[in-house]
């Protein structure tokens, strides 16, 4: 009965977070405690299971308040911009630097972990420089959302701290063994990236003469405002800020929350002058960061039901029970592996709360712990997040640049898997996977 009630729960969250009907929050507070009253639960055990799941995610909620509000401070005093314009200009209009430099951009841009800024930061700067270049857009969006995606992994950029809240780990503590991930598939995207440039100068030089561009210099990037207003000095101690903060999320010194609101202090401290202006400063993002931590939160209650009501344990044994007894201990491995063609039907919460806890239960007792369910997980769909139609960052992406969603999922599906599976491998060989 468990099982049946449990399984419906979840068919119904992920249904309704998959048609956009209702808020995050909604489904995930209103359905597992509709599945609770029909299980025969009272008040108060309905009540324990809350706050069991709140004390899970607590932390992880915390952490995205404050990495929201720092990183937003840091974007509006123009501390990423000039990096930008900076790699656009060392390219030189040479199409394998261009390619490479959007590679990179599209990394940089999205420090903050947020789709929507690394896509406002970029595709502006970047897209006359491909349209006097004759190079392909859609290579263009495809390099920014890989980049993207492999930043994608930090703490605070939204499917690590997921997965934190569902596993109940600290979420630096779950990042940190992906450092070396990262780090390896940014090279290998620089190195994939000047591969597709040779490719597209290739592609270039085939082209009619009379499709190729007229000489003349370079498109210039957009100005910022920050860019000429903000002092050298200023520009210097926020980059010692931001250098600081990610030095002690990596060292672990303290904890994540804690790492950012002392951040988020010192920022506000040298970029808004008295409390109005700081508290205007937070106030411009805070919608952002309640808007996460409330779907935190909200993810706290769906998982304290599901786990302490013995719903999630109940489907994972007779899930197990159906599944090859061969298979079960791979199960992580599998979905992993077509976790990137999975962005076409699933979004982010439906993964990481729907897909993940059944997964883990179902693993746990073949001796796979969670967070190696999670890795797998996360490293196989997570460079594929701005190829998902249920991505807001996507379409804006779309409609900066003028592009078609199909088009796009077209040409950047192969060659976007083909990396994620690259990056698994890596994964597996600093064996995170096992």
């Amino acid at each position: 009965m468990l099982t049946l009630i449990g399984l419906g729960v979840i068919a119904i969250v992920v249904a309704l977070l998959l048609s956009g009907r209702v808020s995050p929050v909604v489904a995930l507070a209103l359905v597992p405690l509709a599945g609770a009253v029909v299980s025969g639960f009272s008040p108060v055990e309905i009540g324990d299971f809350f706050g069991a799941g709140l004390q899970k995610v607590a932390p992880v909620a915390a952490m995205f308040i404050f990495a929201i509000l720092f990183f937003g401070v840091m974007q509006d005093a123009g501390l990423f911009r000039p990096i930008i314009d900076g790699l656009i200009k060392l390219t030189g209009g040479n199409v394998i630097a261009v390619a490479v430099g959007t590679s990179v951009a599209g990394m940089l841009a999205h420090l903050d972990g947020a789709g929507a800024t690394t896509f406002l930061l970029t595709i502006p700067a970047l897209t006359p420089v491909y349209k006097r270049l004759r190079m392909s857009l859609y290579l263009m969006l495809m390099l920014l959302a890989i980049g993207a995606g492999i930043f994608n992994m930090m703490p605070w950029a939204g499917p690590l701290g997921r997965a934190a809240a569902v596993i109940g780990v600290d979420v630096a503590e779950l990042w940190q063994p992906l450092i070396p991930v990262q780090l390896a598939g940014a090279l290998l995207l620089v190195a994939f990236a000047g591969l597709l440039g040779v490719r597209e100068q290739r592609r270039i030089a085939n082209l009619p003469i009379a499709e190729t561009a007229p000489p003349g210099p370079m498109a210039e990037a957009p100005r910022d405002e920050y860019r000429d207003r903000t002092p050298r000095l200023q520009v210097a101690v926020n980059a010692a800020i931001f250098a600081a903060v990610m030095a002690s999320l990596v060292a672990g010194m303290l904890p994540a929350a804690y790492v950012f609101m002392i951040g988020l202090g010192v920022a506000l401290l040298v970029n808004a002058r008295g409390a109005k202006a700081q508290m205007d400063a937070i106030a411009a993002h805070a919608p952002t960061a309640l808007s996460m931590a409330a779907i935190i939160f909200a993810a706290g209650a769906f998982l304290g039901v599901m786990d302490k009501s013995g719903m999630l344990s109940s489907i994972a044994g007779d899930v197990a029970n159906v599944l090859p007894s061969a298979f079960v201990p791979y199960l992580h491995l599998a979905l992993g592996v077509f976790g990137l063609p999975m962005e076409l039907i699933l979004n982010t919460d439906a993964y990481y709360f729907g897909v993940l806890p059944v997964v883990t239960e179902i693993v746990g007792p073949h001796g796979v712990a969670p967070e190696t369910a999670v890795y797998a997980l996360m490293v196989g769909n997570v460079v594929g997040t701005f190829i998902s139609p249920f991505s807001p960052a996507l379409w804006l992406a779309l409609g900066l640049a003028g592009l078609e969603m199909g088009k796009h999922i077209r040409y950047a599906l192969a060659p976007m898997w083909l990396f994620s599976l690259a990056l698994m491998a890596i994964a597996g060989a600093m064996g995170l996977l096992t």
